[in-house]
């Protein structure tokens, strides 16, 4: 699929949401997300720069509502909008357009198997047709085949099975050990003092190590040993639904965690004693999150 937007297009898409309703940031994405049916979903980086681009231009505003910025048209807004209602016209049949032509290339693949499978039906009959005359030395040869087959087939059932358990383990381990090697990284920061660089690259390195082991085909059983932590809500936040692709939510959540400080720090201000406070609920969150993605479930 080409790229979704051409140069331009996103902030005009950007302007159409927020004229539907406002919204926060992070809605705007899952909306994005939800309206290209899991074929495009931009990141926190890609939608935030641009929504602070339109307030810049005077055609978006936003409201803080209960610690979060909730951004909506301008009169300058709806007045571009309208001026490029042809444009925005053209945007949407072209994206609809984009998914039918992929729906389509799946539809053709299915029916391509399943001609295949047809033809090869077709002659397997035809075959069994013209060997009616040897019918029982057939039989006879097909019987020993399937044994041959069954017998095989459980030897490849006990080597998989041998190797599930070696791969399990060794996926354990090494969850395990990408635990300890962040959580100590983490620490010698905080040691240090130096707590926002040891929460970044610790959040940083967890979750690339967790996409590096995922992409090497752990099995999804692996169910590592870790202390047990008191864990936060596991539905937060809670207007951002699951992708089915387990790291790629540790990301987002990871960014929205991000945002989230970062908004309050710039709307309320931190004062001394409240850094003091957030470097060690961050020092425990830390803790926590760890425990969590190395703890048996």
């Amino acid at each position: 699929m080409p790229p979704v937007f051409a140069h331009g297009r996103l902030r005009l898409y950007l302007l159409k949401l927020l004229d539907e309703s406002p919204r926060h940031g992070y809605e705007v994405i899952r909306l994005l997300e939800e309206r290209f049916q899991g074929l495009y979903a931009p990141s926190a980086g890609t939608v935030y720069p641009r929504l602070a681009k339109l307030e810049a231009e005077g055609l978006v505003t936003h409201a803080t509502e209960g610690g979060r910025k909730v951004y909506s048209l301008t009169d300058a807004g709806r007045a571009e909008l309208a001026g490029r209602s042809g444009e925005l016209a053209d945007l949407e049949l072209e994206i609809r357009e984009s998914v039918s032509e992929l729906a389509a290339e799946i539809r053709d693949d299915v029916r391509g198997a399943a001609g295949k499978l047809r033809n090869e039906m077709r002659a397997a009959a035809s075959r069994t047709r013209t060997s009616a005359g040897a019918e029982k030395e057939e039989w006879a040869k097909a019987t020993h085949e399937w044994q041959e087959q069954a017998r095989r087939a459980r030897e490849d059932a006990q080597q998989a099975r041998r190797q599930a358990k070696e791969a399990h383990e060794k996926a354990r381990h090494e969850v395990q050990r990408i635990a300890k090697q962040v959580q100590d990284q983490v620490q010698d920061h905080f040691a240090r003092g130096d707590w926002p660089k040891g929460v970044r690259e610790g959040l940083s390195e967890l979750t690339s190590q967790l996409s590096v082991l995922a992409r090497s085909g752990a099995p999804s059983s692996v169910k590592p040993e870790a202390p047990q932590a008191d864990l936060a809500d596991d539905d937060w936040p809670k207007d951002t639904p699951s992708t089915g692709d387990p790291t790629r939510d540790l990301e987002r959540l990871l960014d929205r965690f991000r945002d989230d400080i970062r908004d309050a720090a710039r709307d309320h201000g931190v004062t001394e004693s409240q850094l003091s406070a957030a470097r060690r609920h961050l020092s425990t969150a830390s803790a926590h999150i760890v425990a969590a993605l190395i703890q048996d479930k």
